[in-house]
């Protein structure tokens, strides 16, 4: 009977995390310890993967001048592109300044990449795409997990795509291996402030196949 109750009760704390998790974009300047960065990895790591071969790859960056330089790399990258769309060009500095300030302001950036190297390898692009696809949503479930052990640590977090639009600019700037394509930051730290509770679209909208009134 323990073991049935112990389990419930993890079950609770895992609903409880998931309910609590919220995208916090501001930080306590703290640091986090490294202990506790090893173990968010090492349970993102538990994630299923396309034929198991896990290709996430994360790195951890907390060195100010890295994490500025790559602040600064992305905000050259998104200005030039905004400003061949012909956008307002006030409007492109006050992105590039919120986008580069919250990378600056975080304590832990982890760069999350794939790798195909793993990956079984076609002669015809529907299947590599196919094989491509499967590598991302591996690489979303282990980032997905971490999200969720910074919040049962009651760390902070947020998820940034914005390297999906700049991915050889992050490469460069934290000097990564040719093999990573970045997908993502994820931008860690104790919060300055709790993350806005944002709506969700009610269970009918979204499936199908079971009565969820």
């Amino acid at each position: 009977m323990r073991a049935i109750a112990t389990q419930a009760e993890a079950l609770s704390d895992l609903d409880t995390v998931i309910a609590g998790r919220r995208s916090v974009r501001r930080f306590l300047p703290d640091p986090v310890p490294e202990a506790i960065i090893a173990n968010m990895v090492r349970a993102a790591s538990r994630a299923p993967s396309a034929h198991n071969r896990q290709p996430w790859r994360f790195h951890v960056v907390q060195d100010a001048p890295l994490k500025a330089r790559l602040a600064s790399a992305m905000g050259d990258k998104l200005q030039a592109d905004r400003t061949k769309d012909g956008d307002d060009m006030a409007a492109i500095r006050q992105d590039v300044a919120r986008s580069s300030a919250r990378i600056i302001g975080a304590p832990v950036v982890v760069a999350t990449c794939l790798t195909l190297e793993d990956m079984d390898a076609y002669p015809d692009d529907r299947r590599s795409h196919a094989e491509f696809l499967m590598a991302v949503q591996s690489t979303a479930m282990a980032a997905q997990i971490l999200l969720l052990k910074a919040q049962s640590e009651g760390l902070g977090a947020c998820w940034m795509c914005a390297p999906l639009f700049c991915a050889e600019t992050v490469k460069n700037a934290l000097s990564l291996p040719n093999s990573w394509q970045p997908q993502g930051l994820i931008l860690l730290g104790w919060p300055a402030e709790p993350g806005r509770l944002r709506d969700r679209k009610p269970l009918a909208e979204i499936v199908t196949g079971i009565d969820v009134t």
